[in-house]
């Protein structure tokens, strides 16, 4: 389902004017089209998060963004990396990935998982709940995500959302729905609801996390009575990559340098494929020896066509098979 990925985390463009926004975005998707990434995904939020950049950092909301793509491109993928379920009804939900399916003519993704921005979610006006609630709302929302994309009418009484005889015309245009993809990496519910209920899932941490994660979402596979090998395993990565491994260096200090994360530095350097294209590639490598099936890289100063083109003329013979 995902064998390469690009993740976009950051529209700020220096000198580059609002009204060219977006044309630029659509020049950074079309080459990772053609280069070999085989999906392209949106955060979901509407500032900036810390880590990434400052609040008052320019942010789109993603499915509008999403939308325009699906217009622009032919082959790649589409969807969020992932939505907070406190941000949207999912009936509602349901029916903006359906219609990005039907714009897109079936390429999108449902990426979800149970928010963690609380700073973004009281600044503009929802209710937070503790994490088990939060968790509680992420099943209600995959029940009924999964039942409006495959049933012509949809009854689904969870603990917080409901949904009585909901209709969802048209209906997708991928058989059996947009896939779903749940982003997290918790051991006990957020690995449980991925061996229930997800087409794929997404771990944003540590190679040597993933390595522990990864036999617990089988574990959880083998209760549910669920093959493993149905669940894409993806890592979200920071890239680093440059022609020479001292170019890649000096610019991954610099960027660890810059970014906002409260993290200490060593740790954020564990987030990062970094190197030259052989460092990157052996990097690659480890991580599918790991067990994973693909990867997913964002580029945390911003990501331009020409860097774009250059990470999938690396990684695309790996990884695309």
């Amino acid at each position: 389902m995902i064998r390469l990925g690009l993740q976009l985390p950051i529209f700020a463009y220096p000198d580059l004017p609002d009204s060219r926004l977006f044309d630029r975005i659509v020049e950074v998707a079309t080459a990772a089209e053609v280069c070999g990434f085989d999906a392209l995904f949106l955060m979901d939020h509407v500032q900036q998060i810390g880590g990434v950049g400052r609040p008052e950092d320019p942010m789109l909301e993603p499915y509008t963004l999403l939308g325009a793509l699906a217009a622009r491109t032919t082959r790649i993928r589409l969807g969020t990396l992932v939505t907070g379920v406190v941000y949207r009804n999912p009936a509602l939900l349901a029916k903006m990935v359906t219609t990005l399916d039907v714009i897109s003519n079936g390429r999108a993704i449902l990426g979800i998982g149970a928010a963690w921005y609380q700073d973004e979610a009281t600044r503009y006006g929802y209710d937070w709940p503790a994490a088990g609630e939060r968790l509680d709302r992420l099943e209600d929302a995959l029940r009924i995500c999964r039942a409006m994309f495959t049933e012509e009418r949809t009854t689904v009484d969870g603990r917080f959302h409901r949904v009585h005889d909901a209709l969802n015309n048209p209906r997708p245009i991928q058989p059996g729905g947009p896939k779903i993809l749940i982003g997290g990496g918790g051991e006990r519910r957020t690995l449980r609801l991925a061996a229930q209920y997800a087409d794929a899932c997404n771990i944003f941490d540590s190679l040597n996390a993933v390595r522990r994660k990864l036999p617990v979402l089988d574990r959880h596979c083998r209760e549910l009575g669920r093959d493993p090998s149905a669940i894409t395993k993806t890592r979200l990565s920071m890239l680093c990559l440059a022609p020479t491994a001292a170019e890649a260096e000096r610019k991954l200090d610099e960027t660890l340098a810059r970014l906002p994360s409260p993290l200490p530095k060593d740790q954020l350097r564990k987030l990062f494929v970094a190197g030259d294209p052989d460092a990157v590639r052996r990097q690659v490598q480890e991580h599918l020896e790991a067990g994973l099936d693909g990867l997913v890289f964002s580029f945390p100063h911003g990501a331009s066509p020409e860097e774009v083109d250059f990470a999938g003329c690396t990684l695309s013979p790996l990884l695309i098979s």
